[in-house]
């Protein structure tokens, strides 16, 4: 392990961790390589790990009984999979099928659940990814409802593309559809327009994003409001990370400032 640092770019949730508190973690997390496919954890299941990626990226995927599945969210270097690990109950609460091979750190969900009870820093980042996610997950559920088939394209291929290193989608449009809960031939219409319009180049297996700032144009206000979301919550683990450090500048002047002076005393 020691060829891995708890520091961007690697997660970033587990970088914004006190020093302290990271190295409380970092005895209890094994890097992990994650192949396209594997399935991390299925819905309703026992969680015997989470998962912290840091080049891999994981679906949430919601599955009905007849098969039907639709992605929920991704989660990505921003966050970690299996939430529900430390929420009470230790059972999964979507499946987690890594999309985007890499690596990501793992860690058993009985140990993570200790530690988020027992050091409160630790469970505040934890709830406030929770909730970024949660943001997440509701505005994609209005998106697959009220959102047509094109703009909801554009805002899966930004999502997906945030997390990753390079500008290339490794993944096919009958899976793309599979996510999206739509039929393939939807997909196939919507990537021929956004080719023609030069804003990805589409290959079997693979699409290539040309025009970033023309695919948001594009793109419903969905992939705005989630990524506000995650914006807000870096800037509250910023602001706990600094936290310390300033109380611990402030410190000595309050300590200064309570002992009274001598001319005080005598008077």
């Amino acid at each position: 392990m020691s060829a891995y640092r708890l520091s961007p770019p690697n997660n970033e949730l587990l970088a914004s961790l006190p020093p302290e508190l990271a190295a409380e973690l970092q005895s209890r997390l094994e890097p992990v390589d994650l192949g396209a496919g594997t399935v991390l954890h299925e819905a309703g299941g026992v969680l015997r790990h989470v998962y912290f990626p840091t080049t891999a990226v994981v679906s949430l995927v919601s599955t009905l009984q007849d098969g039907a599945c639709a992605e929920v969210a991704v989660v990505g270097r921003e966050g970690l999979a299996g939430i529900g690990a430390f929420m009470g109950g230790g059972q999964a609460l979507s499946d987690a099928v890594v999309l985007r091979p890499g690596l990501a750190w793992r860690m058993r969900a009985r140990d993570i659940a200790e530690l988020a009870h027992e050091r409160p820093p630790l469970m505040r980042q934890l709830l406030g990814y929770t909730r970024a996610l949660f943001a997440h997950m509701a505005q994609t559920s209005a998106c697959h409802c009220h959102h047509g088939l094109y703009p909801q394209l554009c805002r899966w291929l930004l999502q997906h593309l945030d997390r990753q290193a390079d500008d290339e989608l490794k993944i096919t449009q009958e899976r793309i559809a599979g996510l999206l809960g739509v039929r393939r031939e939807g997909v196939t219409a919507a990537a021929l327009q956004l080719q023609r319009q030069g804003l990805i180049r589409y290959s079997r297996g693979r699409i290539q994003v040309l025009d970033r700032r023309g695919l948001e144009q594009q793109c419903c206000e969905c992939y705005r409001a989630i990524e506000r979301a995650y914006e807000q919550l870096r800037s509250e683990l910023a602001a706990q990370a600094d936290a310390p450090a300033a109380r611990d500048r402030a410190a000595p002047r309050r300590r200064e400032s309570a002992v009274p002076c001598a001319d005080e005393e005598a008077r």
